[in-house]
């Protein structure tokens, strides 16, 4: 680095620091700009960061910032994919001469099998192993793959090992890193949109699109226009036998209503000393759901004692406290500066759900049964509205991270079974927790017999139901023609995420999971009808609810230090893991053959930027359109386009789309292949696949949609099918982060229309022809409107192009992000 303009370079316990009390004006910046103050004074040059780049961070101006991540975290279903590009590169660099090697991650990358498994078998004691077992029969192809992508450097956490945000959380975040002489804060770029957690420790991290995280990989900056930052005032205190998990969903309907897309968020006031670390995770976890780029915590006394317990080391907890007070990352009772301010008083939350399709519908428990009873009633494809609960999963990191609620679970669990009550034989149980640590602190502290007479048995360390591999339903659930639910402790419950068979799906915390089994069915009031009876007597829920200082005590006997090392005492070092063969090479030997692994063409010629004419509308769509309806995770129905594919090609276990990431040929036909996406018209306004009604168009495509474009997930495959497809702009009323930033990554135009303008409200029905005009000069000046011009009607509109930064503006020209670090192999092979 060639930088330090305002010679804020210095030494603490002997390694190089940026003193950020050297930058004038940097007191006052709310925490997560000051960890991006940091990151601009370590890589200030004169190309990417400039002095002026930081000047303008300081005076809170809008600027473009370019981030240098610490490190980056993956996960195995976005991962294979980053891989495969990765391996597409190095046979590119090849054939123009370079050295293929040279591809290979430049910042410490981990990979977390946690994605792959899923519930096929469950409430039997041998559930973990059948399901391992299956697991890797399945992905015995994949699994190879991850194995040679360890010969490029990236470090792969085995399955069976836990969640990958719980795993950071509890092991990988070093909050303040000490690499190379040097002493900065810990960041993170992490390929699923949920990375957010580690903010709960003050770790400045957020999730990105797999495209992205390859850039970083090779040691590209990621760009972002500096986002303003909400301050969120946390008062009082919680009143009995309420969750963090209904604290939660209360913020989420609360930011999201405020609009808070794009913006950090950070959580102040009194209140959050007195909330426990495992609280503060389970906010920052579920940031997408609010929409924020992330949800930030201090690093004060709460951070440095889940450090302690989780057996970080002694001496690297003091560094931590010496180095966030030196820098002013401790709280020290200073104003900071904050764009938009908003209060929430936890004496006002109370017990709730959420769905039965949003994170952000939150529903008060006693109003469970008539949401159910309407969402029932808007389903009309003639089942049997009864509203039965068909799975109930303790699931997702969500919530398993925290130990309050766990152990309120099995206490609960405890209580039912004392008093006699079953789980109803129609609900498929499964505890699918994020680390080994969940199931030790629960049996010893004797709660794991209790859950597991309900149901509740172990069926695996990974993501499971809240990815959407909930596998099968039980016997006779599908086919008895009901309007069925889940109720799991996950964070999204997006139309035919959880399950295909599913049509409402409700976010709840563990306790309630096991309530919900309990009663069987949705539309039973909880807080006036019985869960069952005892000898005749009614037994209500607030029967069962287990003491706040129950918990807590429980929580204190049973979590220690030595259970946390214990745990990760080699997360790398599975046996059955290291069994697995590697392929050879620096060059992926790919296989004809393969319905897995297949080199993807994102590096083959590509369509050359410029005004689009001709163009018509694929898919004309509604609001709050998700990446899982772009790109769907769950089970592969055989009847889909990328069934008949799999069919053709001999395949007789499908699997999932998840699991076929690898495989462009599944993942094109996949493309907007949600049963439950809404489409209001286009080619495909007829029930054609997108897949075959992009075949048929002999034209550019668009797709037009509402608010909202493109929540959930950060998956990349989202943009990557919308690009395979021929669709060469998105035109919405507004855009998710991570989408909007991937569309640009794989060359698609993101266009939004102008405040108060629509699809309806300008009269498109979807069956005209387009004309995009002024796109290069939008590229170069991001102030001028690209003009839309519509035949037959002659209807004139000017858009904006989401071309946020100069550095997503390059890619563009370049078709995309891969064709761009191609061209600076060509020129630089060490970039």
């Amino acid at each position: 680095m060639t930088g330090n303009s305002y010679g804020s370079l210095g030494w603490l316990d002997g390694l190089r620091v940026h003193r950020l009390n050297a930058v004038p004006g940097s007191e006052v910046l709310p925490l997560s700009h000051k960890i991006l103050l940091e990151n601009l004074l370590r890589h200030e040059d004169v190309h990417a960061v400039t002095a002026s780049d930081i000047e303008t961070l300081v005076r809170g101006e809008k600027g473009v910032a370019s981030f240098s991540p610490s490190r980056v975290f993956l996960h195995d279903t976005n991962g294979v994919p980053v891989l495969t590009d990765l391996a597409a590169l190095r046979d590119a660099v090849a054939r123009q001469g370079g050295d293929p090697a040279a591809v290979r991650p430049r910042v410490p990358a981990h990979l977390t099998v946690d994605h792959s498994i899923a519930t096929e078998v469950s409430a039997r004691p041998d559930a973990l192993r059948h399901n391992v077992d299956i697991e890797y029969g399945r992905n015995a192809e994949r699994f190879r793959f991850l194995k040679w992508g360890e010969r490029l450097g990236l470090r792969v956490v085995p399955p069976g090992t836990g969640i990958m945000h719980q795993i950071n959380l509890e092991y990988l975040a070093s909050v303040v890193e000490r690499r190379d002489g040097w002493a900065f804060p810990d960041t993170c770029a992490g390929t699923d949109s949920h990375t957010t957690m580690v903010n709960a420790l003050g770790v400045l991290a957020w999730g990105v699109g797999g495209v992205e995280a390859e850039a970083a990989l090779l040691g590209q900056p990621v760009s972002l226009v500096v986002p303003a930052v909400v301050g969120v005032e946390l008062t009082g205190e919680f009143g009995p036998s309420v969750t963090a998990t209904d604290l939660v969903l209360t913020i989420v309907e609360t930011l999201r209503a405020h609009g808070v897309v794009g913006k950090f968020v950070e959580f102040t006031g009194l209140a959050v000393a007195g909330l426990p670390l495992a609280h503060r995770a389970t906010i920052a976890n579920m940031c997408p759901e609010f929409g924020a780029t992330a949800a930030m915590f201090p690093i004060d006394d709460a951070t440095l004692a889940y450090l302690r317990l989780t057996g970080r080391e002694p001496e690297h907890v003091r560094f931590v406290e010496k180095y966030a007070k030196e820098q002013g990352l401790w709280p020290d009772g200073t104003v900071l500066r904050y764009d938009e301010h908003l209060k929430i008083d936890l004496s006002m939350v109370t017990a709730s759900l959420a769905g039965p399709r949003r994170p952000q519908d939150r529903v008060p428990l006693g109003e469970v049964p008539a949401n159910a009873r309407a969402a029932i009633g808007s389903i009309t494809d003639g089942r049997i509205p009864d509203g039965a609960v068909a799975i109930a999963a303790i699931t997702s990191c969500t919530n398993t991270s925290n130990p309050h609620v766990m152990v309120a679970a099995g206490l609960l669990a405890r209580n039912a079974r004392a008093r006699g009550l079953t789980v109803k034989p129609w609900v498929k149980t499964s505890l699918a927790p994020g680390s080994k640590t969940v199931t030790e602190y629960l049996h010893r502290a004797g709660l794991s017999r209790p859950l597991n007479e309900l149901g509740f048995q172990l069926v695996g360390y990974g993501c499971m139901t809240c990815i959407g591999n909930s596998g099968p339903l039980l016997s006779g659930v599908a086919e008895s023609g009901a309007v069925v639910a889940s109720v799991l402790s996950g964070n999204r419950n997006f139309d035919g995420r959880v399950n295909n068979d599913v049509g409402l799906n409700y976010l709840a915390s563990p306790p309630l999971v096991v309530a919900y089994a309990l009663a069987g069915t949705v539309t039973h009031d909880l807080t006036s009808e019985p869960l069952g009876h005892d000898n005749g007597e009614p037994v209500f829920l607030a029967d069962l609810w287990p003491d706040d200082a129950e918990i807590d005590t429980v929580v204190t006997a049973h979590l220690t230090p030595e259970l946390f090392r214990d745990a990760y005492a080699d997360p790398f070092g599975d046996e059955r893991w290291a069994e697995v063969p590697a392929a050879e090479g620096d060059q992926f030997a790919w296989e004809s053959g393969s319905t897995y692994l297949r080199r993807p063409p994102f590096l083959d010629k590509t369509a050359e930027p410029g005004d689009i004419t001709g163009a018509r509308v694929l898919l004309l769509l509604g609001d709050s359109v998700t990446t899982d309806h772009i790109s769907p995770a769950g089970r592969i129905p055989p009847t889909s386009c990328a069934g008949r594919y799999l069919l053709d090609q001999g395949e007789t276990d499908l699997n999932t789309y998840a699991s076929r990431r690898g495989n462009f040929e599944v993942m094109v036909r996949g493309g907007f292949g949600n049963p439950r996406l809404d489409i209001r018209g286009g080619l495909t306004r007829n029930g054609l696949p997108a897949f075959e009604a992009a075949q048929s168009a002999a034209a550019p495509l668009l797709v037009i949609a509402g608010r909202e474009y493109g929540t959930g997930s950060s998956r990349d495959w989202a943009a990557k099918a919308t690009a395979l497809l021929g669709v060469r702009a998105v035109l919405a009323e507004s855009f998710e982060r991570i989408h909007r930033a991937n569309l640009v990554q794989l060359g698609v135009l993101p266009l939004q229309f102008a405040d108060g303008d629509s699809a309806e409200s300008l009269g498109l029905a979807g069956t005209e022809e387009f004309d995009l005009v002024g796109v290069l000069d939008a590229v170069d000046d991001p102030s001028r409107p690209v003009t839309v011009r519509v035949r037959p009607t002659g209807l004139e509109f000017e858009v904006r192009a989401r071309l946020d930064t100069p550095l997503e503006a390059t890619h563009y020209r370049h078709g995309g992000v891969l064709p761009y670090i191609l061209s600076r192999f060509g020129k630089d092979v060490s970039l």
